[in-house]
């Protein structure tokens, strides 16, 4: 790649599908280079928590999530791509967005690991929707408190999207649905779903009641409903609450809900994963649904 050592200078991205345009492309040198500050230690939670939210920041990480990012209406602040890849953008119309393209070299040591998948972009954030405005387009969401794992979080988004859920509802202790982990397992399904935090906690969970929803609670506890055998009016509007991996759902929130469900297990198993449970209730929840 053209590009003086300052990296000044900018190379060129190839010309765009259909268009007679290139994109300029600066070459970063130096993984220390202020331009690329965002990606910065990509891999440490604790420091990306308080940089990203508190700035309106997110990162996208691969090609297919960068793209769904920006089909969600996500404004671009920048992209960072590997130099040998940089034609993997080459198609979008960047406008401002600065493209920054750097070796693998550079790019590990900048983000903390490998970038196998070769692209990264910084987005800034949308305003979130008041739990009351989610509510109101929907007629099935899934709630979650305290999940905080960002692997169960994507996971759980992806299947919300797919199994024809409307909206996600969180406690305030749950993890960032837009953290680039999170983002990166949901396939960018984030994007495509409205969500919303619920709080007070658990006091809130009233207001979704007030909405005409049936708060089902899930757990594995002896007199829990088989999610199969839920009545008709159960299921109309659901609101399905799911609790973290292990603990479960606390007291106050199935105090707060309207009918303990289950998912029937065998052979001694007690539960699912948190994500996997969430799918399988959701389908059977939507499985009469049109398609």
């Amino acid at each position: 790649m053209a590009g003086d050592a300052s990296g000044d200078r900018p190379d060129r991205l190839g010309t765009g599908t259909g268009q007679n345009r290139r994109v300029p492309v600066h070459e970063i040198t130096d993984p220390d280079d202020e331009r690329i500050a965002d990606y910065r230690a990509l891999t440490d939670v604790e420091l990306r928590t308080r940089w990203e939210p508190p700035h309106g920041l997110f990162i996208a990480e691969g090609e297919l999530v960068l793209r769904r990012a920006l089909r969600a209406g996500y404004p671009a602040r920048s992209y960072l791509v590997d130099a040998k890849r940089a034609d993997q953008l080459a198609d979008l119309d960047t406008g401002d967005t600065p493209v920054y393209a750097a070796t693998q070299q550079v790019l590990e040591k900048a983000t903390g690991f490998h970038v196998h998948r070769g692209v990264l972009g910084s987005f800034h954030r949308k305003p979130l929707p008041t739990a009351a405005e989610v509510l109101a387009d929907a007629r099935r969401v899934v709630i979650l408190e305290d999940v905080n794992n960002h692997t169960n979080l994507g996971a759980i988004f992806r299947a919300v999207a797919a199994l024809g859920v409307d909206a996600v509802l969180l406690s305030p202790t749950c993890a960032d649905p837009l953290y680039r982990r999170s983002v990166r397992v949901s396939m960018g399904e984030v994007f495509a779903i409205p969500y919303a935090k619920l709080e007070p906690w658990p006091g809130a969970l009233a207001q979704v009641r007030a909405a005409g929803f049936t708060v089902l609670a899930m757990t594995p506890a002896p007199d829990a409903v088989p999610i199969q055998r839920l009545t008709a009016d159960q299921r109309a509007r659901s609101a399905l609450l799911m609790g973290a991996e292990g603990a479960g759902l606390t007291r106050a929130a199935m105090d707060a809900s309207d009918v303990r469900v289950v998912i029937p297990m065998r052979r001694g198993v007690d539960s699912l994963n948190v994500a996997a449970a969430t799918a399988v209730a959701c389908w059977e929840l939507g499985r009469d649904d049109p398609l």
